[in-house]
């Protein structure tokens, strides 16, 4: 599985196979996801909170304010959660937007933000030690009960971005979660960028914006995971990163994202292969 194959299996979905979703912000209509044509009709049954068109599916206008937005879609979400159509409840919420320059118009739970197509945000945290013969990387493996991707490879620290927290908060505290980084360590996380992408996935679309860091740790330090979502670690040169990436698929799938734009920061990834460009501009979306 080549890198620009971990790229293109971050773009599979169709267009033609959704339908806006649309929120009124100030007598305007605002799109802030995505849903499924052939889900939609699973949505009948809230209809006076939903409005659903041929051409899109909106909330209903009576809802006004971020609150009454909120809660509105809550209570359509945990009805397809009794449903068994959201599947495990985080009671977690992520803030939706139309525009990121401006404020969120309600926020949703996290695990029914891929069938309503809104976009999810997360931090991930590249991990680094200095050594004599280079840099090495750490690398976590995820627990084999995660909900998603269990077993795989993963950053030392990522997490999803829930709403209420700012995003050193946030990564401060996935830092001592996942791999009891001191809180004066983490907060000297360095931000780098942002990695972007629309995939389809079992669990409805995945529209993601990642906010990517990287962090120097000392040569000494060894995480250790205190919520139980982590069951190794491993400390690798920079090649055998790139090694296990080129290899298949045992990083998990937007986490491969990230470490190829960490590789390509750090020259490990450079203009000599034919795959650059496709590589660098793959990462984000346009616009």
């Amino acid at each position: 599985m080549s890198l620009r194959d971990r790229i293109e299996a971050c773009r599979r979905w169709t267009p033609e196979d959704y339908l806006p979703f649309l929120v009124a912000d100030q007598e305007a209509w605002r799109q802030v996801g995505r849903i499924r044509k052939d889900f939609a009709p699973q949505l009948a049954p809230y209809a006076e909170v939903l409005d659903l068109g041929d051409e899109a599916i909106a909330l209903n206008p009576r809802y006004e304010d971020f609150e009454a937005r909120r809660a509105a879609l809550r209570e359509v979400a945990l009805a397809l959660h009794a449903a068994g159509l959201v599947r495990r409840w985080r009671d977690e919420d992520y803030a939706v937007h139309a525009d990121w320059s401006e404020p969120p118009l309600l926020s949703l739970e996290r695990s029914a933000v891929p069938l309503f197509g809104t976009c999810g945000q997360g931090i991930h945290v590249n991990g680094f030690v200095r050594r004599d013969d280079g840099l090495h990387l750490w690398v976590g493996r995820r627990a084999k009960d995660k909900a998603t991707a269990p077993g795989k490879l993963d950053h030392i620290v990522a997490g999803g971005q829930p709403y209420g927290l700012t995003l050193r908060e946030n990564l401060v505290k996935e830092g001592a979660e996942e791999a009891s980084i001191p809180a004066e360590l983490a907060a000297r996380a360095r931000p780098v960028g942002a990695i972007s992408y629309i995939t389809e996935m079992a669990e409805g679309l995945r529209h993601d914006l990642l906010y990517c860091y990287d962090l120097e740790l000392p040569a000494d330090f060894v995480p250790v995971c205190s919520d139980g979502e982590v069951e190794d670690f491993f400390l690798w040169p920079l090649d055998r990163v790139l090694e296990v990436l080129e290899a298949g698929d045992d990083f998990k799938f937007n986490v491969a994202l990230v470490i190829i734009d960490f590789l390509i920061r750090r020259g490990v990834i450079g203009p000599e292969r034919p795959d650059y460009p496709a590589l660098a501009h793959g990462l984000r979306l346009p616009g």
